[in-house]
């Protein structure tokens, strides 16, 4: 990762930080302005954010390159490959509309991981580096399933060890935004580590 895309990628974050919101959400809401011009897109951000102009531009700037459907550079934030929203929303509408907050604070804490490449399913995302490392979507019963894959982590009544030849070797069911916790988060980041 050069220099510029490692900051890109750190200006993300922090407009993240400074928004509260994820890339996913933010990009919703420019999406649902129907603002299609970089300069529309850049004062919307800076009224209705609050962010700097330096912010407020690079936000519109890799918001409407993924709009163009653009592949993400190399070491690029990892929302820039994020499917359009309306797949995600889809996935999380009826009675799986609940989920959608759990989901977000769970793709919060695996975008604070590095770049990554995000592929829309009919009913999960699966989360790539040179390799799938986790899948995420609702799952039933009101519970969110988030997929791992990793060797050589012990099961435990939460980290449920899956048939081998599936998608994934190990899954965790979370109902509650307290479950994205220290110990889920180290285990995203070993199977993100992994996947490298």
């Amino acid at each position: 990762m050069d220099a510029v895309e490692k900051a890109y990628q750190t200006q993300l974050k922090n407009i993240q930080t400074k928004t509260g919101k994820s890339l996913d959400q933010l990009y919703a809401l420019l999406h649902k302005s129907g603002l299609t011009k970089h300069g529309e897109i850049r004062e919307l951000a800076k009224h209705d954010l609050g962010l700097g102009h330096g912010d407020a531009n690079t936000l519109a700037k890799f918001y409407l390159a993924r709009a163009a459907g653009q592949p993400a550079a190399r070491g690029a934030a990892p929302s820039l490959a994020v499917p359009p929203d309306e797949k995600t929303d889809e996935m999380y509408s009826g009675s799986k509309a609940e989920l959608r907050p759990l989901h977000d604070k769970v793709m919060a804490a695996i975008g604070n991981l590095g770049p990554f490449e995000i592929s829309a399913k009919k009913t999960y995302l699966s989360l790539r580096r040179s390799k799938q490392f986790a899948m995420v979507g609702p799952g039933t019963r009101g519970r969110l399933e988030v997929g791992l894959n990793m060797k050589g982590v012990p099961a435990t009544s939460r980290l449920a060890a899956q048939p081998a030849g599936g998608m994934c070797q190990y899954k965790v069911l979370l109902t509650d935004a307290k479950e994205v916790d220290r110990e889920l988060v180290g285990w995203l980041k070993q199977a993100y580590d992994s996947a490298g």
